[in-house]
């Protein structure tokens, strides 16, 4: 099953206020409800897939309780030289003494880039109107076993998919000496759908087939 984390609710005092500081940091506006007393609010931070929300009614937590939201960037540098550019107070860039996000250490943050240039090291910092904490983590290269594989079919080369096209036609050729006057697209898409999918051809023949039949009933001549 798929879980992906869709929202993370932050507390906020002042909500036009807070509103307007995402408006300026380049988060892209989602939601903005107004129902009696309730107002939510949502932001999506650039090509993310998780979203904030924060409004009045939505949540009893104190404003500010917030500490650490990670921000993931590629280039911590131009990242924080475009929120600089938007009015943004935005810290050093810094490292971890005993690691990322290690706050054991007397003085857990030390100036600079990680000495190393290490992908997962590099910070900075920064808080919304209320004293939300926001850090930016840059990772150039993720560690192996940190990406989910992809369930989806890749893509195919034209060459590839050319084959598929010539394996499709002569499939469909023998499905329609026996059968009466159909669109050969119809046929056509639940068998390439089935070999995507990992079927082999005789298996997506006789998918296409039961497709013609529970759809369009087309019957043999």
């Amino acid at each position: 099953m798929d879980m992906k984390l869709e929202v993370v609710v932050i507390p906020v005092s002042n909500v036009d206020r807070v509103k307007a500081f995402y408006e300026k940091l380049g988060f892209r506006l989602d939601i903005d409800l107004v129902k009696g007393n309730f107002r939510a609010i949502q932001f999506t931070p650039p090509n993310s897939e998780a979203s904030i929300i924060f409004g009045k009614g939505v949540t009893s937590s104190k404003p500010g309780s917030i500490d650490q939201l990670v921000l993931a960037v590629d280039d911590i540098d131009a990242t924080r030289a475009d929120l600089i550019a938007r009015g943004v107070d935005v810290s050093e860039v810094f490292h971890y003494a005993g690691g990322p996000f290690n706050n054991a250490e007397k003085n857990p943050r030390v100036g600079g880039r990680d000495p190393q240039g290490r992908s997962y090291f590099s910070f900075v910092s920064f808080k919304d109107p209320d004293g939300n904490g926001w850090l930016l983590q840059e990772i150039t290269t993720r560690l192996p076993g940190r990406e989910w594989k992809s369930m989806r079919p890749q893509a195919m080369d034209v060459a590839t998919l050319a084959e598929l096209l010539h394996e499709t036609e002569e499939h469909h050729g023998q499905y329609e000496k026996t059968h009466g006057k159909h669109h050969w697209w119809d046929w056509y898409a639940p068998y390439l759908n089935a070999r995507q999918n990992g079927s082999n051809s005789e298996e997506a023949a006789a998918n296409a087939d039961r497709y013609m039949d529970e759809v369009f009933h087309v019957l043999p001549r």
